[in-house]
């Protein structure tokens, strides 16, 4: 019989890394910016550890994986090794992960429980209990092998024999080597017998072997004589014996007596060059089968969702009752299901999360979805829908038509809430849930935003009575102060110096007349715009008189109380594209003019560094999901009349990566189409680069009948019989307003899909009448929608007319260059989307205009602050009315949130509570804990 021939590792583990180092090329390519990552925990110094790792590092870096190693001293306890375990499983880009045993600790520490702490998709030396019951199970395709027992599996297929059908022996029953070794073998259908050292009959077990794998750590037990012809030997034994011979006076030998076992055997792996060099290439191997398992379970745009069976109920219950029959998903689960990482998930209890920013690094080379903006016609008092239209558009998308889709809506204020309007997260079968989480506090943006613009206005009226009341050294000594007997300018101070023209960073050296102009910001009260914020509706703060304390020594002024949500604190947060940009929009901020006529900024006062901090958990969106299971973000909630009413640029930008090229991202504007959509394509769009594909207006007979000459409609009130009974001559006037707004969507590029929403008193020609006027008025498609009474199911037709329309060419355009003048851009907006003959700019009007010009703001974009009742200024003012002259009031500045908001007629910015506010209804069961009454 011929020599066995040698099955050399060095040769197969070669092998195995070029077929490797091209896999990982392949991946890199595919997923830009993308490498398998291993890490390798050790604990201690050992060097043959230290010999071994070195051994990993080098194989990884030249296969082209990232490999991370660990060090952690021996004096580590186990409670360290843990807790550095713990950060590993969480870390998105270690996708294999290995602890070196043993573990050189001088500190009692339990192998088995720091093993089985790795997280078993991580777990790329197959040692935990989970992949070890995997593998014993026949579980192959969803574990990890240890490298030892893979790597001998390997050298036995380029063998080219078949394993199934085989007899193979095992000798030892190590976790790491004999025990998954027999499993390994077994399930790929050999019939194996396992010995050990009490086997009594071991010669004439291994004589049956035709494959025979050894790891009983003796040198050279097996002899050749005892080896079947022709099988084949897998030699897993490290030994060291005497060697006169060897510089250093042994050698290594494995478990099988080599040279008469070669000759008995058809394959053998030679005592060093067989297993070991097979066993880090085994590593490497797992680690990229770890990565690419990464990928296709987070690979962008891939979902896997569970969604939820709505139980429809009629009549429609309340919809607390609805939002509290429902079981939300963990939103750890929905945050998984759209390919989040779990350390870029921050939950906020079970069923809300905010999201790291660091998402939109991960996808910044990912396409985006399918943008659409949900807006409406000209509302009545108690609006018409658009959140209900947007929940259940959504609902449609994901759950009926199983396309990845994400809501982007604003989180509501709390001051609606109690007040006259109610919640804002849908209704009926379209909610986002849980809605009393949704409408209250959320996870507290509102009211980080309500703290950094009070303290604003707190450093507003200490810097003026300071300068009052201090000589110009004082207020240095104070501004910059000696500490250990330095004195050093801050990073802002550094910045006003710059703006001043003062170009030194020494304060020591400035003169009297530079200190005077860095100490003194010389407010002129009369020009101060920013106000302090509650988040409550209450009348009585709209006008109040500050600085009354005897301790205010006489500085009292009058000022006045705004809704938080009105604050440029809001709108930068929902405008920012990062953290970075935000701070700068901060220190933008005017607040004031000098007694000169310069503008005063948040920069100036030296608070844009804190306005960040309290801000920097704010800017993460929100993650909450619909009744059907669908993902929202909920992030921002700007005034939709003197701010431009739109949810978040970030939130929409995560979303667009999330749901992939093929996916829908539905946000909404607030108000009609001629506020909330203009100022979404003009300003939001502008600073956000987006642009949409699709417009969704949402209409109602009972909004096109009040257009059409109806009776007044009134929170609180019946409706009067003719909104109640079939009217299609008010029908038919009331669409003039539903045509302006078609044309105002096309007028800026984009298709347009009309969404009737369809109330229980509407008659079928009333619904017909309204579809047909808005195909007549250019619209790509009308529909009926009953998505209020059944959820998702009762918006397919709107869902299947946006996606036709995502497809049709949107030629979308802005509808003015900003460097136009202020009153050419305001004109603009007034004749072309309001329908006016002209503007007229009142005298405080056309002075803002010389300032801001002056100032340098006039190419800002138009942020027009007028009544959602009506196109024009008038309220009572239904239909599309036209030849009207537009009154321009005054106008005012965001220069942080990057706009101007001209003012048309008079409006509160702290809307007041009404006779039976909302809160009547609402309490509390103080045994389930579960909120009660109507939101």
């Amino acid at each position: 019989m011929a020599p066995a021939e040698i099955l050399s590792g060095k040769i197969v583990s070669g092998q195995v890394r070029d077929r490797l180092k091209q896999q990982v090329i392949e991946m890199t390519e595919k997923f830009p910016g993308f490498r398998p990552g291993l890490a390798i925990l050790q604990v201690g110094n050992r060097d043959d550890s230290n010999l071994y790792i070195n051994m990993k590092l080098k194989a990884a870096a030249e296969i082209g994986i990232s490999a991370n190693h660990i060090k952690l001293p021996n004096t580590a306890t186990e409670a360290d090794v843990l807790k550095c375990i713990a950060s590993l499983n969480s870390d998105p880009a270690v996708h294999g992960f290995i602890v070196q045993l043993p573990l050189d600790s001088n500190k009692p520490i339990n192998t088995e429980k720091i093993t089985n702490a790795v997280a078993p998709e991580k777990d790329v030396d197959g040692l935990s209990s989970i992949n070890a019951g995997k593998l014993s199970r026949g579980d192959l395709g969803d574990c990890f092998i240890p490298c030892t027992p893979k790597g001998c599996m390997e050298l036995i297929r380029q063998t080219g024999v078949q394993v199934a059908g085989k007899r193979a022996v095992v000798i030892g029953r190590s976790k790491i080597v004999g025990a998954p070794m027999h499993d390994l073998l077994l399930w790929n259908n050999a019939t194996v017998t396992t010995c050990h050292s009490k086997t009594s009959t071991l010669a004439e077990e291994v004589g049956k072997a035709d494959i025979l794998v050894v790891a009983a750590g003796r040198a050279e037990m097996v002899k050749g004589e005892w080896i079947k012809p022709g099988a084949i030997v897998i030699d897993c034994g490290i030994n060291h014996v005497p060697d006169s011979t060897k510089a250093s006076g042994k050698r290594v030998v494995g478990d099988v007596a080599y040279s008469s076992a070669k000759e008995k055997a058809s394959f053998i792996t030679p005592v060093p060059g067989g297993v070991g060099p097979m066993t880090v290439a085994m590593l490497m191997q797992s680690t990229v089968e770890s990565a690419q398992r990464f990928l296709e379970k987070f690979q962008p745009g891939k979902w896997t969702i569970q969604y939820n069976q709505l139980t429809l109920k009629m009549p429609v219950p309340s919809d607390i009752e609805i939002s509290q029959s429902c079981m939300p998903k963990p939103i750890d689960q929905v945050a998984k299901e759209v390919g989040l990482f779990p350390d870029e998930v921050e939950l906020y209890g079970q069923t809300k999360a905010k999201v790291q920013l660091s998402v939109l690094k991960r996808l910044q080379s990912q396409p985006d979805g399918k943008y659409v903006v949900v807006t409406g016609i000209t509302p009545t008092p108690l609006g018409e829908g658009k959140s209900t239209t947007t929940v259940g558009l959504v609902q449609a998308l994901g759950a009926h038509l199983h396309q990845n889709v994400f809501a982007c809506v604003r989180q509501p204020s709390q001051g609606p809430t109690f007040g006259i309007k109610g919640g804002a997260a849908g209704g009926g079968y379209c909610q986002v849930v849980p809605m009393e989480e949704f409408n209250l506090h959320l996870t507290g943006d509102i009211h980080a935003i309500t703290a950094a613009n009070n303290l604003v206005a707190a450093a507003i009226d200490a810097r003026m009575f300071h300068e009052l009341t201090q000589s110009d050294q004082a207020l240095y000594n104070r501004l910059v102060p000696s500490v250990n007997g330095v004195r050093k300018f801050s990073d802002i101070q550094i910045r006003r110096l710059q703006k001043l023209g003062i170009n030194k960073t020494d304060p020591m050296a400035l003169t009297k007349e530079e200190v005077n102009a860095f100490v003194r910001l010389d407010i002129d009260p009369t020009t101060i715009t920013w106000q302090r914020v509650l988040d409550t509706n209450d009348r009585f703060l709209r006008k109040i008189t500050i600085g009354q304390s005897v301790t205010e020594k006489g500085f009292s002024r009058t000022a006045q109380f705004d809704i938080t949500v009105s604050s440029e604190i809001m709108a930068v947060l929902a405008l920012a594209d990062g953290l970075e940009d935000m701070k700068k929009r901060f220190g933008r901020m005017v607040v004031a003019c000098s007694k000169k006529g310069q503008p005063v900024t948040a920069d100036d006062l030296g608070v844009t560094g804190a306005l960040a901090v309290l801000m920097k958990d704010a800017i993460k969106p929100n993650l909450m999901q619909t009744l059907e299971g669908t993902p929202v973000f909920v992030h921002a909630g700007p005034f939709a009349n003197i701010a431009h009413g739109n949810s978040s640029v970030l939130a929409d930008k995560i979303a667009l990566k999330l749901v992939g090229k093929d996916g829908f991202v539905v946000t909404e504007a607030g108000f009609g189409a001629d506020i909330g959509m203009e100022k979404f394509f003009n300003i939001k769009c502008r600073y956000s680069g987006l642009r949409p594909h699709v417009v969704v207006l949402v209409a109602t007979v009972r909004a096109l009948k009040m257009h059409g000459g109806g009776p007044a409609v009134t929170a609180g009130v019946p409706l009067p019989k003719e909104y109640t009974e079939e009217n299609l001559q008010l029908v038919a006037k009331g669409c003039s307003n539903l045509n302006k707004q078609i044309q105002n969507a096309r007028m800026f590029g984009v298709p347009v899909v009309v969404a009737v929403n369809a109330f229980k008193t509407d008659t079928k020609a009333e619904l017909a009448l309204v579809v047909q006027h808005a195909k007549e008025a250019g619209a790509f498609d009308a529909v009926e929608c009953t998505h209020w009474a059944e959820g998702g199911k009762g918006a397919l037709a709107l869902a299947r007319a946006v996606q036709r329309a995502s497809q049709a060419p949107s030629n979308f355009r802005f509808l003015y260059n900003v460097e136009l003048p202020v009153v050419d851009k305001i004109r603009l907006i007034a004749q072309q989307v309001y329908g006016a003959r002209d503007v007229e700019l009142l005298p405080e009007a056309q002075e803002k205009v010389a300032v801001y010009t002056k100032q340098g703001f006039g190419n800002l974009p138009i942020c027009m602050a007028k009544t959602h009742l009506s196109l024009s200024h008038d309220p009572e003012q239904k239909g599309a009315p036209t030849g009207f002259v537009l009154p321009i009031r005054d106008i005012r500045a965001s220069v942080g949130a990057g706009f101007l908001y001209p003012l048309v007629g008079t409006m509160s910015t702290m809307p007041g509570l009404p006779t039976r506010p909302c809160f009547y209804d609402i309490d509390l069961d103080p045994v389930s804990g579960e909120v009660n009454g109507l939101f």
